[in-house]
Order: C-alpha cells, then structure tokens, then sequence
C-alpha cells in the first residue's frame, strides 16, 4: 500500500514511517522544507511537497495514495482555536480526494476529557465535535468527512507521547525545573496523566490503517493515568533537585499555562482498542523512560 502521512518528519510521523516501511508499505511523506525532504529520502520514503495551509496539496497527495495517515498539526497554544481549525480543514481537503472510495484514511486527535463517573474508554468520550475534547474541530472535520463516504477512524492520544526526542509537555516541565531549581507538582499531586511510548503509537496508527473500522475512535493508551507527583519526583531523580507541592495559586507562577494542564485529571483506557485490534504496548511506559536518562541530557 503507498500511504500518504502527513506531518512525516516529526516526532511521532517519523516514527510511523518507519514502522509502515518496515511492514512493507511504501510511504509518501508531506514535506514542506528541503530539509524535510532530504529526511524522508534518507528514512526510505517518496516526498510531496505542500503544508497543512496547502488544501490543494493534500488533496493531490491523498488523491494518488491507496491510504492516508493525517498526523501534521501546528502546536501553537497561543493560537490553539485557530490551529484547530487549521486541522479541521486539512481533514476535509484529505477527505474530497477520498470520497465514495473504501481508501483508509486515519487522523488525529486528543484523548477526550471523561466525566469522572463514567470509564475513559473508547465509547464514553465526548461525541464528536464537543467543546470538551481537547481537538473538537478535528472531530468534527472526521464526522463530515465521514457523512461523504470516507473510511476514516481517529486515533485519540494521551497528552504525553514520549521517547527518544520528545519535545512536548515532559521536556517543557523538565526545563522549568532545571531553570527553578526545583521539580514540582500541584496540590496534593493526585491527578493523572495518561501516555505512551511514540514506538508503540506508531504501530497503532499501522494497526488502524489496516484494519480500522470506519467511524470508529481508537485511543493511544499505554499508562492509563501516572500521577503528576510521580512525574515529578522521576524528573527531581534525574536533575538531583527537590521535590516540592505548589498550591494551584502558586503552580501558575511556576508553570505558567502548564499549571492548568497538571491540574486535570486526564485518565484514559484504551481498553477498547486493544480487544478490537490486538495492539499491546511493548515499550517502556513513562516513568521507566525518565530513568533512562535521555530527557535529562543536555
């Protein structure tokens, strides 16, 4: 199958290039620098130039492919509405040139935010579209895409996808400790961050390709929920700093807009995910990574 990934050359697409190849695909990758470029080459991959803004190149790319994996997305907090939107258009260009055919394409978006009462399974987040997904308009630009006859299933991620040469939230608070002196975490530390190693999210996205059912929502789980005091006390090991409790007044001078993130109870199965498509995560979970010791190297 000669598959289309957007968002190829970065942390997680990198990774599920890899993994397409090496189960036999052929892979396209969205390259929107020469720098780009000459990554997918050296990884095995053909190149498509175009960006997320480009419609016209995703829907040539989506067009000449027999699958697509839609992976890219602006990571921007300051313009988070609008990155949104930026990925709900993406999603509906992908989606014209796929129309009426059974060609798979599979997209992206966050674990949804669960009512403490309810499992976070696959089947209790929040229906598509809702304000208190993480990436409603992600959502909604599957469900359209879906009222026009496309094969399309979404992966949902943890807000913590982790390894070699992670640039998200873990380095981010890992970088506030080191520059304050200490590691710390929120209250009494209690609340949960679900997560998964990036290896074990590029298999599932294979996984979905291939035998993902159309609509349905798959979650990238390994750690269902790791406390934040246990994230903060593995990061106050591997920097020999203290570990200290901020109250919630406190952690926003100290995090800044990371305060609110730690602050949530953000637990997550994907329970679900592994009965229907037999995927089982085989890398390290979260804090066993920390106490490798890459995040720390400077």
């Amino acid at each position: 199958m000669l598959v289309f990934v957007t968002g190829a050359t970065g942390f997680i697409g990198s990774a599920v290039v890899q993994e397409l190849i090496g189960a036999g695909h052929q892979v396209l990758g969205l390259a929107r620098s020469d720098a780009g470029a000459k990554s997918l080459i050296a990884a095995g991959a053909k190149v498509h130039r175009g960006d997320l803004e480009d419609l016209e190149s995703l829907r040539s790319g989506a067009a000449m492919s027999d699958g697509v994996i839609h992976l890219a997305f602006v990571h921007d907090f300051s313009k988070w509405a609008a990155n949104c939107e930026t990925d709900r258009r993406a999603i509906e260009a992908l989606g014209d040139a796929l129309a009426g055919s059974s060609r798979p394409l599979v997209t992206t978006s966050g674990t949804g935010l669960v009512p403490p009462e309810r499992r976070p399974i696959e089947d209790n987040v929040p229906a598509s579209g809702s304000d208190a997904s993480p990436r409603g308009a992600s959502e909604r630009g599957a469900a359209s895409v879906a009222a026009r006859s496309v094969h399309v299933s979404m992966v949902r991620l943890p807000p913590t996808v982790h390894g070699q040469g992670d640039h998200g939230f873990v380095p981010r608070i890992i970088g506030i400790a080191r520059e304050k002196g200490v590691s710390a975490y929120v209250g009494d530390g209690r609340t949960r961050w679900p997560a998964v190693h990036r290896l074990d999210a590029a298999h599932l996205y294979r996984l979905v390709l291939e035998k993902g059912t159309a609509g349905a929502g798959y979650h990238g789980v390994a750690d269902e929920g790791v406390p934040v005091r246990d994230i903060a006390e593995a990061i106050g090991r591997g920097l020999k700093v203290p570990v200290v409790a901020k109250s919630p007044q406190e952690a926003a001078d100290h995090f800044g807009f990371l305060a609110a993130f730690l602050g949530m109870d953000l637990l997550a199965s994907s329970v679900q995910t592994q009965e229907r498509l037999g995927w089982r995560p085989r890398h390290p979970a979260l804090i066993p990574d920390l106490e490798q010791g890459h995040y720390f190297e400077v």
